[in-house]
């Protein structure tokens, strides 16, 4: 046998199998308008995590859903949101939902004289248009991102911005602390 037809023949073993499972699933795939959705537009959900920032992400939300639903808490399922907002503004990933909890026990006694309020922030006179809203307000506030707040939170360490969000009771960071380490208690002292 000399080169050319070893060459055509790996590639008769290797070519033919491939298009006989591709040609009968290329009709399929097109044919199903929802599987066509999902193979269009991946998300969390619907795709493999793969890379270690991503295992991390996820491991972090898993930390905040399982703490709220302990408690049946309103806020439980905002998990990667919180994750997602403490990344992008530089928090603790535990600070948001942990002020939540202290606040409005998780959404439960959120203030209802303004809407999506569970953080008891502006002294509950600041309502928001959606709970995903009032964690994308708050998290930018804290990490120092919001022009009209960046003064007071700007540079500022967890205990810091803590004293500075509530300056009124002399506890409330470690209040807060204290329910960042049980939803997840990773070692490191909160500073």
């Amino acid at each position: 046998m000399n080169k050319k037809d070893i060459i055509s023949y790996l590639q008769s073993i290797i070519a033919i199998p491939m298009l006989a499972i591709a040609m009968p699933l290329s009709g399929v795939v097109s044919s199903i308008p929802n599987l066509t959705a999902l193979t269009n537009n991946p998300t969390v959900e619907n795709s493999v995590i793969t890379t270690p920032e991503e295992v991390a992400r996820k491991e972090k939300a898993e930390f905040i859903d399982n703490y709220f639903a302990k408690y049946d808490a309103p806020l439980e399922g905002y998990g990667m949101k919180f994750v997602e907002e403490a990344e992008e503004h530089g928090l603790d990933y535990r600070l948001l939902p942990a002020i939540g909890m202290i606040e409005s026990t998780g959404g439960i006694q959120k203030c209802h004289s303004v809407s999506n309020s569970v953080f008891g922030y502006g002294s509950c006179k600041m309502g928001f248009e959606s709970i995903d809203k009032s964690i994308e307000i708050v998290a930018e506030s804290l990490g120092g991102d919001n022009p009209k707040t960046s003064r007071h939170y700007e540079g500022k360490t967890t205990l810091q911005i803590l004293r500075k969000y509530n300056s009124v009771i002399p506890t409330y960071p470690q209040k807060v602390e204290r329910v960042m380490k049980k939803i997840h208690d990773d070692g490191e002292e909160i500073i």
